[in-house]
Parts: structure tokens; C-alpha cells; sequence
């Protein structure tokens, strides 16, 4: 199936010199609840965000695989998939390559391809667009090579991408949620075993808004500080002889704390609160609706920021701020060091609320924030 008329499309063409078969997206994503439970076994309460990466791909049978982006200008990267190795592609280009890697080393007999990636997900904005990228690309690689993956597994091979080939050693929720997500609802995911309920999210319906204030900091997951953190998590739970800090439960921590070293103790108070907070949230979603989330997003802000430390002067001004003019909640979503924070808040305020952190930016001498409003959107798909 060709695809014509698109810019991109265009631009694939004059790359390539011939036109794509196919065009594959996946989102980017905003989590509601549930932050750095994912490595830990824990809960997690993602949406899909309209906002995606998009693959047009031609399969190529001679074993080279050409990447490009729109974002990046030149010619493309052109690659072996025979001779693809961890550590050997920089920067974007590892990402897709990482793919197409782990799906081979899974023992899938792909080939090369011409890609040509675009995409809206801010990068470094903590939405998940390297997860997208790697959705989108697997979700080209299976339809184009006939893998019939399941999107659970697809999102299983774009986590080993991440983990084994590019070095972040993520949890797997960003790529389930831009895999499995639903539009109109928000994906509750158990991450010990990917058990996953969908839970009506209507916000329209409830007078609700929920904005995105991208405080414009960027952050970079592979520099350290998020292995650091999960490496603490797992020391933390070897020294309390669990499999991970999820099966420690809130009335268990004063005694799991008289055991641990003082350095872990915040790190294990807020996996076990956060992941309390997601089981919360479920509830109140399905007894109260969206409204009632609004306190349980300031709380797991408050942990991120004092326990987790994960959150800089610009996200917390951004959830104080959103707060104090009247939003129902706040908190930074996605890995940390920077990013977005989400707001929720009542639709008649949103305009408000966005114009108080937009001035409180510009009076602490910040760059000015980039504000929208997030719905919950498709996952991965095929486009065309």
C-alpha cells in the first residue's frame, strides 16, 4: 500500500527514490499515576496522547537498513542489520536500529528497510517519545515481515530494544501504553505479568481538562541517574528478601525501614506509596470519576519531588503554581530531571491555570513553557 501526498511521504521519496509502503504510528504518553513503579513490578495508570511518532517504511531485501528524520536533516544513516551491535550506532538512529536488532536476536528473520521517521512527541519532554519511535518502527517491522506479534510483544521487543541496545534500563510501561493504549480511556497495567484493564476516562464529560505544561528541560535518561535509582530499588528489595518492592505493602514499611540503609529508605517510601496511590486512583475513577484524582496527583508529586528527588525547580514551580490557580491536582509525569507536569483541571479554569504558570515562568527568568491539553488517544497503528 503506497502512501502519496504527505510531506513526508515526498520526502521519503526524494531520500529513497521510491515511495513508502506503509505508514505506522505510535504515541507518545502522558501517565496519570504509577512513576518508577514499572521497573519494580508495580502498578501504573497510563493514556496515549494524540501526539505520535510516524514510520513510513519499504522493506528492502538486500540487509540495509537506511534511517532518516524529518527532525534531523542530511542524508540518512545507512546501517548492516548483520553487523548492528549495542554501542555501535549514536545517537536518534539507535533507537530504530535497536529494533530491528532485538527482533533478530529473538530470532525473527528481518531484513533491511527505508525509513523515514517524523514525529510531534516533544523529545526530552517526558512523554515517551523514544518508546513511540520504537513502537512505530516495530509495529512497520511486523506487518512489512509478517511476524503476527501480538502488540504485547511487540512492546516487549521495543523494551529489550531500549534495555539491551540504546542502555536504558526502562520498565516496560511506556512502550505498553504506546502499544496497547485505547482512545478514550486510560490503561491500568500490572507490570509484573502485563495484565491490563481499561478504564473509562471522559473528561470532556466531566468538565475536565488535563494539561500538559512542558517546562522545556530537557533530560536524558541514559546519562545515569535513572540506573542509579533502579539499581537502588533492586538493593532495597534484596535486603528485604522480595523479588521487588512491589510485594511490599504501606502497613509492612516502618519495619522494612528499621532494615534498610538509610539511603534507600526514601526510594522504597515512594515505590510503595506511588504504587498504593495507582491502586487508589483506580477506585476512585471507577466509584467518583476524574475529578477525585486530583489530590492523588499532588501527593505523587510531593513524593517524586522529597523522596524520589526526580523533579527539578521548573516542575515544581509548574505543580505549585497549577495548584494554587486552581487546578485539582498537578505533578511531574514521566522518568524526571525535567519534563512535563499534568494538570488536572476544571475546563472553565484551564486557560487560567495555564496563564499563572506561564507568568510565574517568566518571572523566575525560565523559558516559557509549551501548554496543551491531553486527551487519551490509539495506540499503535497502521496508518496506512
Amino acid at each position: 500500500m503506497t502512501t502519496t501526498g504527505t510531506a513526508p511521504a515526498s520526502t521519503f521519496e526524494e531520500l529513497y527514490g521510491h515511495a513508502p509502503e506503509g505508514v505506522w504510528a505510535a504515541p507518545g504518553r502522558v501517565n496519570l499515576i504509577g512513576e518508577h513503579t514499572d521497573y519494580n513490578d508495580g502498578f501504573v495508570l497510563p493514556i496515549a496522547i494524540p501526539q505520535a511518532v510516524r514510520a513510513y517504511v519499504r522493506r528492502r531485501d538486500d540487509g540495509v537498513l537506511r534511517l532518516a528524520s524529518t527532525r534531523v536533516p542530511g542524508a540518512a544513516v545507512e546501517l548492516d542489520v548483520t553487523g548492528l551491535a549495542p554501542g555501535g550506532v549514536a545517537g536518534w538512529a539507535a533507537y530504530p536500529a535497536a529494533v530491528v536488532w532485538t527482533l533478530r536476536r529473538a530470532g525473527h528473520g528481518v531484513g533491511g528497510a527505508d525509513v523515514l521517521l517524523d514525529s510531534d512527541v516533544p523529545g526530552g519532554a517526558g512523554l515517551s517519545s523514544s518508546a513511540a519511535l520504537e513502537c512505530a518502527v516495530a509495529a512497520a517491522y511486523n506487518d512489512l515481515y509478517e511476524l503476527k506479534l501480538e502488540a504485547g510483544e511487540l512492546a516487549l521487543i521495543a523494551q529489550r530494544a531500549e534495555n539491551e541496545f540504546v542502555g536504558v534500563p526502562c520498565g516496560i510501561m511506556d512502550q505498553m501504553a504506546s502499544m496497547v493504549c485505547r482512545a478514550g480511556a486510560a490503561l491500568y497495567l500490572d507490570t509484573r505479568d502485563l495484565s491490563a484493564r481499561y478504564v473509562p476516562l471522559d473528561l470532556a464529560g466531566a468538565g475536565l481538562t488535563l494539561l500538559v505544561l512542558d517546562t522545556r528541560v530537557q533530560h536524558d535518561l541514559a546519562d545515569g541517574a535513572y540506573a542509579a535509582l533502579r539499581a537502588g530499588c533492586e538493593r532495597a528489595a534484596a535486603l528485604l528478601g522480595l523479588s521487588a518492592l512491589r510485594d511490599l505493602a504501606p502497613a509492612d514499611l516502618p519495619a522494612a525501614f528499621a532494615r534498610l540503609p538509610a539511603d534507600l529508605v526514601p526510594l522504597v517510601r515512594h515505590v510503595v506509596t506511588e504504587n498504593d496511590r495507582v491502586v487508589r486512583a483506580l477506585d476512585e475513577l471507577e466509584h467518583h470519576g476524574p475529578a477525585a484524582l486530583g489530590p492523588i496527583l499532588t501527593a505523587g508529586h510531593a513524593s517524586l519531588r522529597d523522596d524520589y528527588r526526580t523533579s527539578c525547580p521548573e516542575t515544581d514551580l509548574a505543580a505549585d503554581t497549577a495548584v494554587a490557580a486552581g487546578a485539582l491536582g498537578a505533578r511531574m509525569t514521566g522518568g524526571g530531571f525535567g519534563g512535563s507536569v499534568i494538570a488536572l483541571t476544571e475546563t472553565a479554569k484551564a486557560q487560567a491555570v495555564a496563564d499563572a504558570v506561564v507568568d510565574a515562568f517568566a518571572k523566575a527568568g525560565y523559558a516559557e513553557p509549551d501548554v496543551y491539553r491531553a486527551v487519551p488517544a490509539e495506540g499503535a497503528r497502521r496508518e496506512s
